[in-house]
């Protein structure tokens, strides 16, 4: 035999140390909304934002008043700095002079969610701007089982009759809904 060359014995003996169970390698799961940033980041970064919240949290920075009618385009900074920003918007038409004449507090709002004086100057350009569709609302789960109507004792230890009455009431309406 070949010295420094293991023997086909040696091979099966260390395989069979091998342990049971392993890790797996991509960790615990984890929510899409959590990797949604590590995704986006080359192409955010391609199109001018530093960070993705600023499109995503738009309607929180400008307030919904204004973002139902602009949207932020891209934010350009000067070679090598990452303050003194233009930040570009796509704004409707008919809404255009009234964001210009807002502009100081767009940048203000903007620079405060950066913590930084990211945005100097602000261009505008008008456009369609995309709207995210409302979430659809999510109605209650329906009442499996009606509740009693006759409460009987755990009202008679109430002291207040309006109150007893009151509660007596929700529940009838409440086994209504049930039915």
């Amino acid at each position: 035999m070949e010295e420094g060359k293991p023997s086909p014995a040696h091979k099966k003996a260390k395989a069979a140390t091998k342990p049971v169970f392993e890790r797996r390698r991509g960790g615990e799961a984890r929510a899409v909304s959590d990797l949604v940033p590590d995704i986006g980041r080359a192409a955010f970064r391609r199109f001018g934002f530093v960070q993705s919240s600023i499109v995503s949290r738009w309607d929180e920075i400008v307030g919904p008043r204004y973002a139902n009618f602009s949207a932020p385009e891209m934010i350009r900074f000067p070679a090598g700095q990452k303050a003194g920003g233009t930040l570009e918007l796509v704004v409707e038409g008919a809404h255009a002079v009234m964001i210009q004449h807002v502009l100081p507090e767009i940048v203000e709002r903007v620079n405060r969610f950066f913590g930084y004086e990211a945005v100097a100057k602000v261009k505008m350009r008008q456009g369609q701007v995309q709207r995210a569709e409302p979430k659809p609302k999510v109605s209650a789960a329906p009442v499996l089982r009606a509740p009693s109507t006759e409460l009987g004792d755990s009202l008679r230890e109430i002291a207040d009759p309006e109150l007893q009455a009151v509660l007596q009431n929700l529940a009838k309406s409440l086994a209504k809904e049930g039915e």
